[in-house]
């Protein structure tokens, strides 16, 4: 086996800037405009992002997760409530968010507020999966311990032969939006000077909304 040296990895990113008087006053449509390159770009995953949540223990945890939908509010995505992340979110429902598009050397990092979206929309979302992930809401325990595969997949069939071509949204399952107060846009740049630009939300709220854009030192 060859060795490497991980000490030795580097990469020069030089693909882009990220300027002031060319970024987007509002971060939100900064974000869809980065989005839309990385969907354009074919990278790999586009709209895959980690998502970092923090327990009654006071102990970080991360996870990635797909976006399903954003608007003024925030973003969306979908899971089970009654995971890790589902129970740290119910005690401390404060999170961030980050994508990294590798290939266009860009990140975007989002902070801010967690709720649940309304259950119309948790509906909606759901009965337009398919079949064998709306079934698998309903067998995966999700983040709790388990036998084996086989429980999994006796289970998955078990609820398969209850619901058939139909199965309902299950109770514990549903969408979250994080709303956010704090973006940051990351653009690699020449000589390790990357470019960091922080939009921070003003008093006021979404109401307003007012941001402050701020150039971070890389």
């Amino acid at each position: 086996m060859t060795k490497i040296s991980l000490a030795d990895m580097r990469k020069s990113y030089q693909s882009a800037e990220l300027l002031e008087d060319k970024a987007h006053h509002n971060p939100l449509r900064q974000f869809e405009q980065w989005l839309h390159q990385a969907l354009e770009a074919e990278v790999p995953e586009p709209n895959a992002m980690t998502l970092a949540t923090v327990g009654s223990d006071m102990r970080p945890s991360t996870r990635v997760v797909l976006i399903k939908g954003y608007d003024e509010q925030g973003l969306v995505w979908y899971t089970n409530y009654d995971s890790r992340k589902g129970k740290e979110l119910a005690g401390n429902p404060f999170a961030s968010l980050q994508f990294h598009w590798v290939e266009l050397e860009r990140v975007v990092r989002i902070e801010g507020r967690v709720s649940k979206v309304s259950e119309q929309e948790s509906d909606a979302y759901f009965h337009s999966r398919p079949l064998d992930s709306r079934i698998g809401a309903w067998a995966s325990p999700q983040s709790q311990v388990i036998d084996s595969r086989t429980q999994l997949v006796t289970q998955a069939a078990s609820y398969m032969a209850k619901f058939g071509l139909k199965p309902p949204r299950p109770p514990h399952w549903g969408g979250y939006r994080l709303t956010p107060d704090r973006w940051e846009f990351w653009q690699g740049g020449v000589a390790r000077l990357h470019d960091r630009l922080v939009y921070r939300l003003q008093d006021g709220g979404l109401q307003n909304g007012d941001w402050t854009q701020e150039r971070l030192a890389p």
